[in-house]
């Protein structure tokens, strides 16, 4: 039996699909990359945005017309976990349901050992714990889910409703995954939770992500460190420290910061204020040389006003924050912003996400620019050409962030780290030579 799965949405859920054919590959199934050479599809959704719920709509309804009679048709994931009773009333399509709680019992379910319904959905949170993976091959960079859930409760967001409290994974079960990873030939190991500063505080009391990070420096193989979702009131002192004394850890942080206007931070029940938020950029910048922050913002709020949207936009401009992307709002049932009075109509919530950006493209571009001449190490993703490369620095996540175009005379491969001088650069981009 062969096994489709196709995977929508954030790390979160690439991780999950991993861990899912894993487990099926125990059980002897075979994992295809083509839905035509599978007897089961496997779509594994996001339910976190109105766009991301749309996509996943279309794709189970893409395979549900292309699977023909014999095929099974599985939904699983965020859209599944929260919206199970009305998918399963209007998708007559889709065979099963399962949410993301209930990857251990799929297999055993798929295979006929255990007993099935159409909605598999459960109502217990999972067990995080070691898990193993199945990587495709050739992959040099990879996901390590450290915690689950989210405690924080912002008033725009459903991961507590989707995804249960807050729950670290036991420190010895993430460095056997990590160990894992590196055997399998993952040179970046890229840290995801919703929340990675709080990584351990229900297990050991008190934050651990800084311990975990100094153990997992020690694990050969492993080349690149990257932090991912890192709230700016969990950024310590002592996570500074370890970021910037240890070397395989990539002098890049993923701050989320949603905002700078106290009056909407405060709506959206966010734990910081602008000024704490500029703190923190501060600190970091003074006590790591040349670290790049990456952030992401939410405009078109309930009750933000334009001149919430002035002080963004000003805080952009002088603040060069080196990675930056936005989202228009989206109304989510079950939220507190849902019911929240001062709705922005849609056009205006798409405007102002246009505007921050062009904002940004200009703060990029000149950013860019300043890395002309310079030489950075660059991770190869790709190779496109003869002697033609795509890759990413140390300051740079896989998908999200820039790529830099690399000429070579010397043959590589995916994974391999080569020191480049910047020649070009352009408002997302990079160009440069192998030296």
């Amino acid at each position: 039996m062969k096994v489709y799965i196709d995977t929508l949405g954030c790390a979160k859920n690439e991780y999950d699909s991993q861990m899912l054919a894993a487990s099926l590959a125990e059980r002897g199934c075979g994992i295809a990359f083509d839905p035509q050479e599978a007897d089961i599809l496997i779509v594994n959704t996001c339910g976190f945005i109105e766009d991301a719920k749309k996509e996943s709509i279309e794709r189970i309804f893409e395979l549900a017309a292309e699977r023909g009679e014999h095929k099974k048709l599985v939904v699983t994931g965020c859209l599944a976990e929260r919206y199970h009773e009305e998918l399963s009333e209007e998708m007559p399509e889709v065979d099963m349901f399962f949410g993301v709680n209930d990857y251990d019992d799929l297999p055993s379910v798929l295979l006929g050992d255990s007993p099935a319904s159409r909605d598999m959905v459960g109502d217990s949170t999972d067990d995080l714990r070691y898990r193993k993976r199945l990587f495709d091959e050739g992959s040099h960079y990879g996901y390590l889910k450290i915690a689950e859930g989210c405690n924080n409760n912002c008033s725009f967001c459903a991961i507590p409703l989707i995804r249960g409290p807050f729950r670290s994974k036991k420190m010895e079960d993430c460095i056997r995954e990590a160990e894992d990873m590196a055997a399998a030939g993952i040179k970046e190991l890229i840290l995801i939770a919703q929340d990675t500063s709080q990584y351990g505080r229900d297990l050991y009391g008190k934050p651990e992500l800084p311990k975990l990070l100094r153990r997992l420096c020690g694990i050969d193989g492993i080349e690149w460190i990257r932090l991912m979702y890192v709230y700016d009131n969990g950024i310590t002192d002592e996570l500074i420290d370890v970021i910037a004394q240890e070397p395989k850890i990539c002098k890049y942080i993923d701050m989320p910061i949603q905002h700078i206007s106290d009056h909407v931070l405060h709506l959206m029940r966010r734990q910081s204020t602008g000024d704490s938020i500029r703190a923190v950029i501060t600190k970091l910048r003074e006590r790591i040389p040349d670290v790049h922050i990456r952030t992401t913002l939410l405009v078109g709020f309930p009750g933000e006003t334009e001149g919430d949207m002035d002080l963004l936009a000003g805080f952009i401009d002088s603040w060069d924050i080196n990675r930056l992307g936005a989202f228009a709002f989206s109304e989510e049932e079950g939220t507190p912003s849902f019911t929240m009075d001062g709705k922005v109509d849609e056009e205006v919530r798409i405007s102002r996400r246009d505007r921050v950006m062009e904002h940004q493209l200009a703060v990029s571009e000149k950013l860019n620019e300043k890395k002309i001449g310079r030489t950075y190490e660059v991770m190869i993703d790709e190779i496109i050409g003869d002697g033609l490369y795509t890759g990413r620095t140390r300051y740079d996540a896989p998908e999200i962030d820039c790529a830099v175009t690399v000429s070579s005379e010397k043959a590589h491969v995916p994974g391999d780290i080569v020191s480049v001088r910047i020649t070009d650069a352009f408002e997302y981009d990079l160009e440069g030579s192998e030296i």
